[in-house]
């Protein structure tokens, strides 16, 4: 990705930039998607261009059960080219192989579940889109719109913050205006969902990822592990 448009990014809106970016790097292109409310977003905007974007979702076996209904009936309901994305280990082999990870080592727990499988899963692709926002987290802060990012094999790929300067009421007008329902989980007062073992109810009305791990980490590590370029 060139500089130039790196740096035209950050005047763009997120729309205007998906169309940018999708005709000047014709790459091959994925999306995250933990199916919360700023992924669903990006998801909406992406598909109205391209329809089989195939969308990877980090199937850890510790999500709420609400989460696996939601995305499979996202998924039947919007064609999806959905990409499952597993652990070498299920929880079962990983719990007695380890222990109960996620209470003693939340962060190898992440690296085993998450970050591994999906640095290995992003080896294919050239354009990586997300739904990560500056004001989620301290350690989101200072997010670009257009990041490139090496693997740790070495690869770089172009990964794209649609809405890194979005607030939470934008991401919520964009899901009322187009009548996309989001996770049930949220109308019980979760504001930053992942695997349940590590997300409550935020402590902090002012934090919404106050809620994940306990307080121990801010970061899975999926955002944060491979190596950010200049």
């Amino acid at each position: 990705m060139s500089t130039q448009l790196t740096d035209a990014a950050e005047a763009l809106t997120a729309e205007a930039l998906l169309d940018r970016v999708l005709a000047k790097h014709p790459g091959r292109a994925c999306i995250t998607c933990s199916f919360q409310a700023e992924d669903m977003v990006v998801l909406h905007m992406v598909r109205r261009r391209m329809r089989d974007v195939p969308v990877l979702f980090l199937d850890t076996g510790y999500h709420f059960q609400d989460t696996y209904a939601y995305r499979d009936r996202i998924s039947s309901a919007w064609n999806l080219n959905l990409v499952n994305i597993t652990p070498e280990m299920d929880v079962t082999t990983q719990e007695r192989t380890f222990g109960v990870l996620h209470q003693t080592d939340p962060g190898r727990c992440c690296h085993l579940r998450k970050v591994g499988p999906l640095m290995t899963a992003l080896r294919d692709f050239e354009l990586w889109f997300t739904g990560l926002r500056r004001d989620q987290s301290p350690t989101r802060r200072n997010l670009r719109k257009i990041e490139q990012h090496q693997l740790p094999d070495g690869k770089t790929l172009s990964k794209i913050n649609l809405l890194a300067d979005w607030n939470s009421a934008q991401v919520w007008k964009y899901m009322t205006d187009n009548g996309i329902q989001g996770l049930p989980l949220y109308t019980q007062g979760y504001t930053s969902i992942g695997c349940e073992p590590c997300t409550a109810v935020p402590t902090d009305s002012e934090d919404p990822r106050s809620g994940r791990w306990a307080g121990r980490k801010l970061e899975c590590g999926i955002h944060t592990f491979s190596k950010r370029g200049e």
